[in-house]
């Protein structure tokens, strides 16, 4: 069977929650992403506990930091047994190529991402910072930089994902939140897009959040975004 695109944001506070869940769920058709809520909640843990039951996670910490603390936190990731990990690339060279040599370079060592622009921030976000030019400019900088400096791929919007395929390259992982079902459709918030047309324009992931965990029947839900986009992501 394919590898799975589909990766569900388990957005939630308790162990009760998170594996009632999972429970409903399939490591064949979907990753999970563990990230800020869940992580500080219950810790490493939880973490070994969804590796062992056979789902790839993604470690969503966005790690900023100096150089010598993320390459011990990537490190520490990849001894948890994750499927990717990720740094926010304002962090700069430096600091994603220590993120780098934490993951380390074999076969066993996780995907490794970058964040560039949070996709919550506007063009007035990005001024307030000092961040120069337009949201689009400044994430196909930071994605250039990210490549650079031995990222596998970014973090982006699925409005984005079109010009960073073409920019990038194919092998160059994109990796996209806010997705919904095609049925849910009109009901999209800013910034959201559905299954197929994210896959149409280039990413490889796609992160689901509510659509799935909030659906009466989750697996139901997967499996219908699954039909969606098959054979349109990119590989």
């Amino acid at each position: 069977m394919p590898e799975s695109r589909l990766i569900v944001a388990l957005d939630f506070s308790t162990v009760n929650e998170t594996l009632s869940l999972v429970d409903k769920l399939d490591p064949a058709d979907c990753r999970l992403k563990v990230g800020k809520q869940l992580f500080t909640a219950q810790g490493p843990e939880l973490v070994r506990q969804l590796v062992r039951r056979g789902f790839d996670v993604f470690l969503d910490l966005k790690f900023h930091d100096i150089p010598a603390t993320v390459e011990l936190a990537c490190r520490a990731a990849r001894d948890l047994g994750v499927w990717m990990v990720n740094v926010h690339a304002l962090g700069g060279g430096a600091m994603m190529r220590a993120a780098r040599a934490g993951v380390g370079d074999d076969g066993e060592r996780p995907l490794l991402i970058a964040v560039t622009v949070l996709t919550s921030m506007g063009e007035g976000d990005l001024q307030e910072t000092g961040i120069a030019g337009t949201t689009e400019q400044a994430v196909l900088r930071l994605a250039h930089l990210a490549q650079r400096n031995g990222m596998d791929g970014v973090v982006c919007s699925a409005r984005e994902a079109d010009v960073l395929r073409r920019e990038m390259g194919d092998a160059f992982c994109l990796v996209t939140p806010g997705i919904r079902s095609a049925q849910a459709a009109a009901d999209d918030q800013c910034r959201t897009m559905t299954a197929a047309a994210a896959c149409a324009a280039g990413s490889h992931y796609l992160v689901v959040g509510r659509p799935v965990t909030r659906a009466a029947d989750p697996l139901a839900s997967l499996r219908q975004l699954q039909r969606e986009i098959q054979g349109m992501c990119a590989r």
